[in-house]
C-alpha cells in the first residue's frame, strides 16, 4: 500500500514537472524570432508568395488580365518592356491596350516557365528574383523560346494576402530579332 501511495505521487510530480518544463520551453520559443512558429511563418509565406509567382503567369497565359491585375497591390506597379503601370485598374489598361483581355480558359497557347526563385521575407515586405522563359507556338504547335528574362519583385502582404508591390521584367536574353 506504501509502495502504491511513492508511486502516485512520484507520477504526479513528474507530470507537474513535465508540464512546468513544456510550458517554460513554449515561452522561450515564444520569445525566439528563430522560434518554430516564426520558421513555420516563413516557409508558409514564401510558399504563398511562389503561387502568386505562379498565378501571375497562368492569368497572363490565359489573357486574364483581370485576375492578372487583382495580384497587385493598391500601389502595386508593373513595368516591363510593354510599359508600365500603377495600380491594379491601370495595369489592367496597360496590358488589354497592348495585349488584348480576351480570357482563355485552355490558355492562349503561350507558356511562362518560372524557375529560380530566390526569395526573402521580412515580415510583410518580401523580394524576390525569378527567371523566366516565355514560350511560344512554333509554325508546327512546337514550343518556340521567345525571350529569356528575369523579374526583380517586391512584395506586400496586403489586407492578409500578398501581392506585388513592384515587378520589373528585365529581358536578359532575347531570341532572334
Amino acid at each position: 500500500m506504501m509502495l502504491k501511495r511513492r508511486t502516485k505521487k512520484t507520477g504526479m510530480i513528474r507530470g507537474l514537472l513535465g508540464c512546468l518544463l513544456l510550458g517554460f520551453a513554449s515561452m522561450l520559443h515564444a520569445a525566439d524570432p528563430g522560434s518554430l512558429m516564426a520558421r513555420v511563418q516563413v516557409l508558409e509565406d514564401r510558399e504563398n508568395i511562389r503561387n502568386l509567382i505562379l498565378a501571375y503567369g497562368t492569368a497572363h497565359d490565359h489573357r486574364d488580365y483581370r485576375t492578372f491585375s487583382a495580384l497587385f497591390a493598391r500601389e502595386g506597379e508593373w513595368v516591363s518592356g510593354m510599359g508600365s503601370a500603377k495600380g491594379p485598374e491601370a495595369i489592367f489598361e496597360l496590358m488589354d491596350s497592348v495585349i488584348g483581355h480576351n480570357p482563355l480558359p485552355e490558355g492562349s497557347g503561350t507558356f511562362h516557365i518560372l524557375t529560380n526563385d530566390v526569395i526573402d521575407i521580412t515580415g510583410d515586405r518580401a523580394s524576390a528574383v525569378t527567371k523566366w522563359m516565355y514560350m511560344t507556338p512554333g509554325e508546327e504547335g512546337e514550343p518556340n523560346i521567345a525571350v529569356l528574362g528575369h523579374y526583380d519583385d517586391d512584395f506586400i502582404r496586403e489586407d492578409g494576402v500578398w501581392k506585388f508591390l513592384r515587378r520589373e521584367a528585365p529581358v536578359d536574353l532575347p531570341i532572334g530579332e
